[in-house]
């Protein structure tokens, strides 16, 4: 097989473990998608890989769940490093005010991947937040939301941070959207990344 066609199919591969092993709480499976001092940013998170699990896990012990659907995945491949995008939507059931809720955000996940000792692992993880919305789960029942709240975040996730905020989790207001600085400052650094490999 080209092996060219082999790196992107192992990529793909393990950005489709990645997102089976968060959403069924596989531990291990979750660690083995990344390498040593990995790093990951969402908005509800930013740090270090391990960290991030042991948050996840925490998460999980209190009933948290949420789930991630992929679409394709393109990579581009410089000899030992790769930059993969993947389609994917975020999806988050909650409470709300008292009201059952589900929020859904869809973008890509955008990873600096790094093959070592012939394995594609995560070097660092981003997402970019393209658009989102929130509804209830009972169509009858009514949502009442802050516009100031709201406002605080950008268009591409400003219902998923709503609800993580009034649930109390510190969101980064300034995360890449469709469109901005934010993704121009992501792109421009992941290419310089991508272009020194060796």
């Amino acid at each position: 097989m080209n092996p060219n066609l082999q790196d992107r199919l192992a990529i793909g591969a393990l950005v489709e473990d990645w997102a089976l092993a968060r959403d069924s709480g596989d531990w291990e499976k979750l660690r083995a998608t990344a390498h040593p001092g990995a790093t990951m940013t969402t908005t509800w998170f930013d740090g270090g890989f391990e960290e991030f699990v042991a948050a996840c896990q925490a998460s999980w012990r209190r009933g948290s769940r949420s789930q991630h659907l992929l679409g394709g995945t393109s990579a581009e491949i410089n000899g030992e490093r790769a930059l993969a995008q993947t389609r994917m939507s975020i999806l988050v059931r909650a409470s709300l005010d008292g009201v059952e809720v589900d929020a859904i955000c869809h973008g890509r996940f955008f990873d600096r991947m790094e093959k070592r000792e012939g394995n594609w692992r995560i070097g660092k993880r981003s997402v970019i937040y393209e658009k989102d919305r929130l509804d209830p789960v009972d169509p009858s029942a009514k949502l009442s939301l802050d516009p100031a709240l709201l406002g605080r975040f950008p268009e591409g996730y400003r219902h998923l941070a709503y609800l993580q905020t009034r649930n109390g989790t510190q969101v980064n207001p300034n995360l890449p959207t469709a469109r901005g600085e934010p993704l121009e400052k992501l792109l421009r650094e992941a290419k310089a990344w991508l272009g020194a490999a060796l």
